[in-house]
């Protein structure tokens, strides 16, 4: 499936869908939770057969929390390319796995296996570096932007236009039905600043996630689904494993 936004993509054949497979969740907040390098590799092999185009990854220690030093990468990224060769996948460089922007520019300096990209969440102390050192080794960088008032300051880095991707990415809040509104306004201005260049995804949190998707497949962005952001089916119900909500998700994109 040729895709937007991923190296040599040609054309948009349909909605582009990255599997988001675990996220900062513990293994005791779903039993299909993937952690290990057994797990994420079974579970990349499962939501390409189910319909993802792209995998984000929290490569994991051994207690299950988020990771950023070489090995935890270097096995988590070797086990899915395994699994699931030719994927392209993706890793966080969230600063709740390390407050301190230098440390986090040495881990990605040290990695031994590259991933193909990496989200920076822009309203993090050190984002500019952080991006940068991903840069400088070849990795593409997802600006993930959460509201608003993050996207003038990306729309002023220097490495905007470096950026493969733009996440727009909304937390959960009371009220779903303005889903919607909130991502029409930060796409505008993104746009309005980019013309348009770069490529938008769009994607919530719980309750705000299968909206979210929604919107993407209706204004033709890029879409995400996984355990990390939400842990039931449309309709309410638990979702058993992350190819089912793939599954889901690109029936709601075939639907369009």
């Amino acid at each position: 499936r040729s895709v937007a936004g991923t190296p040599g993509a040609e054309r948009i054949d349909d909605v582009f869908l990255k599997c988001c497979v675990n996220g900062v969740r513990l293994p005791s907040e779903h039993p299909a939770l993937p952690v290990t390098a057994a797990e994420l590799g079974r579970d990349a092999a499962r939501v390409v057969a189910a319909g993802a185009d792209a995998l984000h990854v929290h490569a994991k220690d051994d207690a299950g929390r988020d990771a950023l030093d070489p090995t935890a990468v270097a096995t988590a990224l070797t086990a899915i390319r395994s699994a699931a060769a030719g994927l392209p996948v993706g890793v966080t460089t969230g600063a709740w796995i390390d407050p301190d922007p230098a440390a986090r520019v040495a881990s990605i300096r040290a990695w031994t296996v590259l991933p193909d990209f990496a989200s920076v969440n822009w309203h993090e102390q050190g984002s500019q570096d952080v991006a940068a050192a991903l840069l400088e080794r070849g990795v593409g960088v997802e600006a993930g932007l959460w509201v608003l008032d993050d996207v003038e300051p990306w729309l002023a880095s220097p490495l905007r236009d470096s950026c493969m991707r733009v996440l727009i990415e909304l937390p959960e809040g009371p009220d779903p039905s303005s889903v919607g509104a909130l991502a029409d306004q930060m796409l505008a201005r993104v746009r309005e600043g980019t013309v348009g260049r770069i490529p938008v995804l769009l994607h919530g949190e719980a309750s705000y996630a299968w909206p979210a998707l929604r919107h993407a497949v209706t204004l033709g962005l890029q879409a995400r689904i996984g355990l990390e952001d939400v842990l039931t089916l449309p309709d309410g119900s638990p979702a058993p494993n992350n190819a089912a909500l793939v599954s889901a998700a690109r029936a709601v994109g075939d639907s369009r």
